[in-house]
């Protein structure tokens, strides 16, 4: 058996999955099976993947039945000691494997390693990343509050972990990850490899931009999550749906074609203030709204441009710009 099982979830990935598997092929560390769901493509996904000459690809096709029943159709594919999960169009450094695995070989109390996440455009060119966290042990907390681990290509975990999490929720039409990771994290400690090894891709058509969508989800997850957790950490819902309500905020300004954007905007970072109004002392907060400001009061082409001009040069604390994929913070 292989050490590590790649599940791959597809869905008419036929212009980035080459790139994603070759991202796999150059993997330092070779021991493992790379199994692709293919999710009920109507592109040229399986014909793209069949003819590629690795054996340790193993391709499956079903009806399409979105990404958590994707996930969970290969997890019941999978063999490996250890599960780890990539999407169709993201990418990862050669030594992610390696060095989740041996994060998790040297800690044998941990169930789940995790990395530090870059972010690509539809180009793979390099966007930005997110200043490095160093949640560690028991983090349960830290993912009620919020999705360090930012997207769905990045956890590796132990098979029995996996099997004691339960399947992915096949309800959820986003954020299925965090609602994942939050019950992990009820069961085992995680450990955090301190590097840049996840290459997300940000494109136009990816479920960031779908507020509306992402908001219903993330409050089933959030009250669903609350309602699980001790009496001891109930108190820390508000100051979640407030940071939940500041990044959704965030995405309806990145993503703005018109007032509309800005517009929106406001109201939700309205909402996150009234769950907890500490977030207006916060620098991200201000940021926010200033930027909204701006695009209230100015033509929306000139705020959108002094709105990229302010970023570039007041970067926002959250946010690690490096020269090289790959850099620790040290490097960089």
């Amino acid at each position: 058996m292989p050490a590590v099982s790649i599940i791959v979830p597809a869905y008419n990935a036929e212009r980035t999955i080459v790139e994603t598997i070759e991202s796999l092929q150059q993997q330092t560390f070779s021991d493992f099976e790379l199994i692709i769901i293919n999710d009920g493509s109507t592109d040229k996904t399986v014909e793209v993947v069949e003819a590629i000459p690795d054996p340790r690809i193993k391709l499956f096709s079903y009806e399409n039945g979105g990404l958590p029943v994707a996930r969970n159709r290969g997890i019941e594919r999978a063999t490996g000691e250890f599960i780890t999960f990539i999407d169709a169009d993201d990418l990862w450094t050669p030594d992610k494997i390696a060095s989740q695995v041996e994060a998790l070989r040297a800690n044998p109390e941990a169930g789940v390693a995790y990395s530090w996440t870059a972010f690509i455009n539809e180009n793979s060119e390099y966007l930005y990343a997110w200043e490095p966290l160093h949640y560690q042990g028991n983090v349960y907390r830290d993912l009620l509050y919020h999705n360090f681990i930012s997207s769905g290509s990045n956890i590796m975990a132990r098979r029995h972990y996996i099997e004691a999490a339960g399947e992915f929720d096949p309800t959820l039409k986003s954020v299925e990850d965090w609602d994942y990771y939050i019950r992990l994290a009820a069961l085992c400690p995680f450990v955090v490899v301190p590097q840049y090894q996840i290459l997300y891709r940000r494109t136009s058509q990816s479920m960031t931009t779908k507020v509306d969508v992402m908001e219903k989800y993330n409050l089933i997850v959030i009250n669903r999550a609350f309602d699980a957790a001790p009496e001891a950490l109930k108190p820390l819902r508000n100051r979640t749906l407030a940071n939940t309500y500041r990044f959704l905020a965030q995405i309806c300004l990145a993503n703005s074609t018109d007032r509309q954007g800005p517009k929106k905007a406001a109201e939700k970072l309205f909402q996150s203030i009234q769950f907890d109004p500490k977030t207006l002392l916060e620098r991200k907060t201000q940021r926010i709204a200033l930027k909204i400001a701006l695009m209230g009061l100015l033509p929306f082409q000139t705020a959108s441009h002094l709105s990229t001009l302010f970023a570039r040069v007041f970067p926002a604390n959250s946010v690690k710009r490096l020269a090289m994929i790959g850099q620790t913070p040290s490097d960089s």
